[in-house]
């Protein structure tokens, strides 16, 4: 089974000059037949390229659970265009038999590359894993597989996101493979158990380092800032001449998924189910003395106690909890107390990876940027439960994206939300979703703090539905668009013929400005292009001749 894309306008600046044989992994065959014209406009976030629903989406009807932003201009620099980004498969960089790490199925990888730019798409997404890089022993980094990586993607006239991915790989959703953190890492936690998120019950989550002791020398005499700092500065080192030019922005990772937040609902051993309103991880001896200082300082020492003891389990509704129900511990002085210490430490945590970040990849050329997670669910109670096990102080009677927006904007850091595609008509009534009124609140952040927005999809979707809603939430309002938006994921689905035909219309209608709130019936003329499957006994002599 092959994949062949047919286009009478192709994407590709210049052919191809040797010829690869196909892999064994879709797509295998990839034919154009005739050269193009140059992608026009430029982006908030890169350079000019040198290579080279049916559904109609209205207006959304703005519940007033927060209080107004005022919006200001920001983003394209004056440009309509969106351009789009791929992530790539988790498990694109492997170790190689040779202990060495690797590009995984190469020339499968290479032959989608060519998809994606013979559709439009800007670039792809890579996560850069802490534990494949540095696995060997502290600041002895393997960057061979993503150097290879990098090379491949200039061949084929992509940009590329990286993104400093501190947590481990497994156990949320999504993951489809497991790559945990380096060994040596591992054997501190076996020593020191409480480096590590910890909630109520004892529970440890391996998935990332507690921020409680980002000042504390932990990991073989260096604190996790040093270690992440010293991570990205060798990654400058390394890439520099491809940044800027090729790799246009680093996506610093600051919790468990790569997104600034607690593991306030791992899916791991089924801990968390959707819609659980999660558990604070406050827990850790590093997170207890800073919150046993915090109520010292505050003149109550007895709220210094580990958080909350009426906050429910994983798995509750609000309703069910003492602190979150609709007239509940939130709202106390105690509750203000901690949700603002938990919260701060999560921006304060955000802030000093940022600003490390911002020093060594200053003068590059290459964006900043940060990853904040969609938490639509139970977004219509009073408390928004769980926005605040994750660290999002954010309620029916306060803001708390602005307070993110503004550590981000103040480093000049794009601040990459997710569930773009959701409606809230599509969740289930009970969980209380509301992901467009979500989107909405955090488009308003962003303006009010003067900071770029992009997007992601939550969610695996190839449906118009879902595409329609992202062109929607893409449009500017008030000076409040999409500077840029990063699809997920690049694998054998997306390349199927329908969804793929679904995917190059919706390339297209944003790389218009998404203008359109919808995508186009048919794609039978012009720059159209499609995905046809054939087998190998079909293929033609000048296909054969274009490598994959």
């Amino acid at each position: 089974m092959a994949l062949t894309l047919r286009s009478s306008t192709s994407f590709i600046s210049k052919p191809l000059k040797s010829p690869i044989k196909p892999s064994n992994e879709p797509p295998s065959l990839i034919s154009f037949t005739s050269p193009h014209k140059p992608l026009s406009g430029t982006s908030c976030r890169v350079k000019p390229l040198r290579a080279s629903s049916n559904d109609i989406i209205g207006p959304v009807p703005v519940e007033k659970l927060h209080p107004g932003a005022t919006a200001k201009t920001h983003g394209s620099n004056g440009s309509t265009r969106v351009p789009i980004y791929v992530m790539l498969p988790l498990d694109t960089i492997l170790k190689g038999n040779d202990g060495k790490s690797i590009v995984n199925r190469a020339r499968a990888l290479n032959a989608s590359m060519m998809a994606l730019r013979s559709a439009g798409v800007e670039g792809i997404m890579v996560d850069v894993w802490w534990g494949l890089v540095e696995r060997d022993g502290p600041m002895r980094y393997d960057w061979e597989g993503y150097a290879e990586l990098v090379r491949m993607a200039e061949r084929n006239g992509l940009k590329m996101q990286m993104v400093m991915s501190f947590h481990q790989c497994g156990g949320n959703v999504g993951d489809s493979c497991s790559i945990p953190l380096p060994p040596w890492v591992l054997e501190e936690m076996s020593r020191d158990p409480d480096i590590v998120y910890t909630d109520r019950s004892g529970r440890r989550n391996p998935e990332y380092i507690s921020l409680g002791c980002d000042e504390i020398p932990v990991l073989r005499g260096r604190t996790p800032i040093q270690v992440y700092s010293d991570y990205m500065r060798s990654f400058r080192d390394r890439f520099s001449d491809y940044l800027g030019n090729v790799i246009m922005e680093i996506q610093v990772g600051m919790g468990p998924c790569g997104e600034l937040r607690y593991p306030s609902y791992p899916e791991s051993n089924g801990t968390w189910r959707f819609p659980g309103i999660g558990e604070f991880q406050c827990n850790d001896k590093y997170m207890k003395a800073s919150l046993q200082a915090a109520a010292i300082e505050a003149g109550h020492r007895e709220w210094g106690n580990g958080g909350p003891h009426d906050a429910g389990h994983y798995n509750q509704f609000p309703e069910e909890t003492g602190f979150f129900k609709r007239e509940g511990t939130w709202n106390t002085e105690y509750g203000n107390f901690f949700l603002n210490w938990y919260s701060d430490k999560l921006l304060k945590h955000g802030d000093q990876i940022l600003s490390s970040a911002d020093s060594i990849f200053t003068d590059t050329g290459a964006k900043l940027s940060a990853k904040v997670a969609g938490i639509h669910w139970h977004y219509r109670s009073r408390s928004h439960a769980a926005e605040l096990t994750a660290g999002y102080y954010n309620t029916r009677n306060r803001d708390g994206y602005i307070p993110i927006a503004k550590m981000l904007a103040k480093k000049g850091a794009v601040m990459n939300f997710t569930c773009m595609e959701m409606k809230d008509e599509q969740q289930p009534g009970h969980a209380g979703c509301a992901p467009e009124l979500l989107v909405q609140q955090v488009k308003k952040a962003a303006s009010s703090a003067g900071a770029e927005l992009a997007g992601e999809n939550a969610l695996e979707r190839y449906d118009e539905g879902a595409y329609g809603q992202v062109l929607a939430t893409s449009q500017s309002e008030n000076g409040v668009g999409l500077c840029a938006f990063t699809y997920l994921r690049m694998n054998k689905k997306l390349l199927e013929e329908g969804n793929w035909r679904n995917f190059v219309s919706f390339v297209k209608a944003m790389s218009e400005g998404g203008r359109r709130n919808s995508l186009p019936r048919s794609h039978s003329s012009h720059s159209d292009l499609y995905v046809g499957f054939v087998k190998s006994g079909d293929r033609k002599p000048e296909a054969e001749a274009i490598a994959a």
